[in-house]
């Protein structure tokens, strides 16, 4: 019987395994930045901020919908969006308007929002001032008909002034004020002296 070597070669040991990453720490192979594919996400408009987005464009919409015809033919806009917001002046019925406007906003998505919004606030500063104009010319109409006093006022603020035609309808106004009752309609002197002096008050 043979005898055991007494040197017996060692068995090899296993292959080193690669060490796994530490637990919690997230490692992306090829993306230096660690943010993987995800990255950017969060950029993106959520639910909340485009239904933001989507009343926003409705409203702005309804606002030019509500300007005069002039100042609404005046606002550069496309074809499309321009008949929308005409058909939704046109409907009468709530929901037919709640759907025509939700139509509007659709549209508005490809205009320019900016210049829009630019000729909204042109049209509502312009209205703000013709209005203001207006109240103007009905002080200077009730102070001309009261007394001699707002005629010299009036002459020296505006020189340019017909003073023998203001003069002439001064007298007609303040001869119908004095026949009529206090709750009888304004006469006729009443509004000619009013588109006399409006003019010179506009903005």
């Amino acid at each position: 019987m043979i005898p055991a070597h007494p040197f017996r070669a060692p068995a090899p040991e296993p292959m080193a395994r690669r060490a796994a990453p530490h637990r919690g720490i997230d490692i992306h192979y090829g993306d230096p930045s660690g943010e993987g594919e995800d990255a950017g996400a969060d950029t993106r408009p959520s639910k909340t901020q485009l239904k933001q987005q989507s009343h926003g464009l409705q409203t702005l919409g309804l606002a030019l919908s509500e300007l005069s015809v002039e100042r609404f033919a005046a606002v550069d806009l496309p074809d499309g969006l321009r008949d929308a917001i005409v058909e939704f002046r046109r409907t009468k019925s709530h929901e037919g308007r709640r759907r025509q406007l939700q139509y509007v906003g659709k549209l508005m998505r490809s205009a320019d929002e900016a210049a829009l919004r630019e000729a909204v606030a042109a049209a509502t500063l312009g209205s703000a001032k013709e209005t203001l104009a207006l109240h103007e010319a009905e002080r200077w109409r009730a102070e001309l008909i009261a007394s001699d006093d707002a005629m010299t006022r009036w002459q020296q603020a505006h020189p340019d002034t017909d003073t023998q035609q203001l003069r002439s309808l001064v007298r007609a106004a303040r001869r119908d004020a004095a026949a009529l009752a206090p709750e009888a309609r304004q006469p006729k002197s009443f509004r000619e002296l009013f588109q006399f002096i409006k003019p010179m008050l506009s903005p």
